[in-house]
């Protein structure tokens, strides 16, 4: 099931690299090993057009160094893919019809890999091929069920796409009965990897593949059918699935973070050492959060005010994903906060597996 758009770039007309106020200086001390004393978020790219609420989401690194991101509304808007040029500091949009695309990747080929969500959208794995602009299916459905809404995903070192799906809003029927994480094969077969998980979003493979990070954010979300209760809060949490040689869940799964009653964490990406680095949407502590394999944590970026409260549209200071830019920006970590795009230098550098012995 093959379908296609075209779509022509176009250069955003402001382009912001001011230090944004609602977030801190790096504060912890020069034993930090993650965040250099006194580094700052960097603001640069916000919203300039006129669409019904969401969040910027999904940043992801091109072979050429710039920055793929989404700005995902709500409601009837199509959303859009937006383009960030480390070497211009500019913006472009990159399609201004992307879907409701939410998580993006690359794949070895140098092709972007969009999740698309409900609420009207595909609810799919989609390719799109930077040149042409032009979009495919890669996959919409498991066992002859169409997808509840791809969330994230991430490309393993062989090329296939582990990607969750849960189903945090869109009112139209389910037909899956759980939420879970797939993988599609290079032969574009979808098989299941886990769904030992109440509401999967952000997943990372550990640079070596023998790891498989996940992170339950299960707020409640979206009823299977409309005559079903409303869901309640459940988990969490941040776990770690050991994998075998051929990629799939082979023993328990182990819990790293546990969040408790606090939202956890969205999108998340881990540095060459095999440090884990999540987007925390925690309304009391909003952040970066930085652990390394055994759960512990190693340094935390604040974002936002604490102890924030109220309707989303008073949020401040969420973040929502993270991405590692490469070559001389393989020190850079970029974070997507609610409307705009940011980055900060790290001590570390960023593990890309489509880029992985090129």
């Amino acid at each position: 099931m093959k379908k296609s758009t075209q779509n022509t770039p176009v250069l955003l007309t402001c382009c912001l690299t001011v230090v944004a106020s609602l977030v801190a200086t790096a504060a912890e001390s020069a034993e930090n090993p993650i965040f250099p004393k006194g580094a700052e978020l960097e603001l640069l790219h916000t919203r300039q057009v006129k669409l019904n609420s969401g969040l910027a989401e999904g940043p992801a690194v091109a072979s050429d160094g710039s920055i793929y991101f989404t700005d995902m509304p709500f409601g009837n808007d199509n959303g859009m893919i937006l383009r960030f040029d480390p070497r211009t500091g500019k913006t472009s949009v990159f399609t201004d019809n992307s879907g409701k695309s939410n998580g993006l990747a690359f794949d070895g080929n140098g092709n972007l890999l969009s999740c698309d969500g409900a609420d009207g959208a595909s609810r799919s794995v989609r390719r799109w091929n930077l040149k042409t602009g032009r979009s495919e299916v890669v996959a919409d459905r498991y066992q002859g069920k169409q997808f509840n809404s791809p969330n994230d995903l991430c490309v393993d070192l062989k090329g296939r796409i582990y990607f969750s799906d849960p189903r945090y809003g869109g009112a139209e029927p389910r037909e899956l009965p759980v939420e879970a994480v797939y993988r599609i094969d290079k032969d574009e077969t979808v098989i299941e990897i886990t769904r030992e998980v109440e509401k999967p979003n952000g997943l990372a493979l550990s640079p070596d593949q023998k790891t498989l990070y996940l992170a339950d954010h299960n707020n409640g979300g979206n009823r299977l059918s409309p005559t079903d209760p409303e869901p309640k809060r459940g988990a969490m949490k941040i776990y770690a699935f050991p994998l075998d040689p051929q990629g799939l869940v082979n023993g328990p799964r182990k819990t790293l973070v546990d969040f408790g009653k606090e939202n956890g964490c969205d999108g998340m990406r881990v540095d060459s050492k095999g440090n884990l680095y999540m987007a925390i949407r925690s309304l009391a502590r909003p952040g970066i959060l930085v652990i390394d394999p055994n759960g512990i944590e190693l340094a935390f970026l604040p974002t936002g005010p604490t102890n924030q409260s109220g309707l989303f549209e008073d949020w401040k200071g969420i973040p929502s994903n993270v991405e590692f830019g490469i070559g001389d920006e393989s020190d850079r970590l970029y974070v997507t906060i609610d409307k705009s795009l940011y980055r900060i230098r790290v001590k570390t550098r960023g593990f890309h597996s489509h880029l992985a012995g090129k």
